[in-house]
């Protein structure tokens, strides 16, 4: 083990979004760049930075190259930076409808090693807030081809309502889309790989329309299902896949928890309250909105507080 490896607290990247709003500083209590909208905060990414000890103002994705195995686990190639990406997102309009390619089709068409599977959780909804969670049953590719170019995709998707409380498991190759009035943690594959099926027929930040990739989205898309939404009131695991599991754990003061983590690295995300995250020989503080990655080669973790965090990591081999 790298002895220099501890608990990092994270830094997370705004982004400015022509969708986002202020949930983002008003709800978790980030600091947003500018003035213009905003909507994610790419909590755990290479582009992130440590924010506690020596290794303060590093990037994660700098720190994998140094560290490799021992900061992200066995199994992973550290060339390709950090497997998982840990984003909140504020939703103030409709985010474009988009579909995203598995791995193979990445490949194929980008030649990026990663799809994207993702899974949203509901952390704040208003009322009506909805997804879009696929199209019509019975639409085909040109049907849903000759929509898009005619402005009018919106009568062909499917919509589903949703509140604080609710998850759904994105897999790669379904059309989908966040509502207005969400606020959500996102976990997914570490891929920007986004093919955009429709955008409202809106202007962008630029005032120009966002472009559109109608002949890779259209194909990639899986048209004859649509995805459930579950709702996860009570603490355990919310979503498991292939690539990324997600544990819901809330304390209340009394007693710590100790977890391990079988060699694999521990993204902790503060969702309520404030707690203490100990690894190793180091302790940090984790409130409200902050995010914490724990080493791979650091074998436990251990929370005190009272307060409740989303923990995701890869699934055991």
């Amino acid at each position: 083990m790298s002895a220099s490896l501890y608990p990092l607290r994270l830094e997370p990247v705004l982004h400015p979004r022509v969708w986002g709003g202020t949930k983002l500083a008003g709800w978790l209590h980030k600091t947003l760049p500018g003035t213009q909208p905003c909507g994610e905060a790419w909590e755990l990414h290479d582009t992130a930075r440590v924010a506690n000890g020596p290794l303060a103002g590093r990037s994660i994705g700098d720190l994998v190259q140094q560290y490799g195995t021992d900061l992200i686990g066995a199994g992973n190639d550290p060339a390709q930076g950090m497997p998982l990406l840990v984003k909140f997102l504020d939703a103030a309009d409709w985010l474009s409808v988009q579909v995203h390619p598995d791995d193979a089709q990445a490949l194929h068409l980008e030649g990026d090693p990663r799809g994207k599977t993702e899974a949203w959780i509901i952390l704040a909804a208003e009322p009506g807030a909805k997804l879009v969670i696929g199209v019509q049953p019975g639409t085909d590719r040109a049907t849903m081809t000759a929509a898009i170019q005619q402005g009018r995709l919106e009568d062909l998707l499917v919509y589903a309502p949703v509140q604080a409380g609710d998850v759904m498991f994105v897999r790669a190759n379904t059309i989908h889309a966040l509502g207005p009035g969400l606020l959500i943690y996102e976990i997914q594959q570490s891929s920007d790989v986004t093919y955009r099926l429709y955008d409202w027929n809106r202007p962008g930040l630029d005032g120009q329309p966002r472009p559109l990739h109608i002949d890779k989205g259209v194909a990639v898309s899986r048209l004859e299902a649509v995805p459930p939404i579950v709702h996860h009131p009570q603490d355990g695991v919310l979503v498991e896949c292939p690539y990324f599991v997600t544990t819901q754990h809330t304390l209340d003061g009394t007693a710590p928890l100790t977890l391990p983590t079988d060699g694999r690295f521990q993204a902790l995300t503060c969702i309520g309250g404030h707690l203490a995250l100990t690894a190793g020989e180091v302790s940090i503080d984790l409130a409200h909105g902050q995010s914490a990655l724990i080493p791979a080669a650091l074998p436990r973790l251990t929370l005190t507080g009272a307060g409740r965090v989303l923990r995701s990591c890869q699934p055991s081999a």
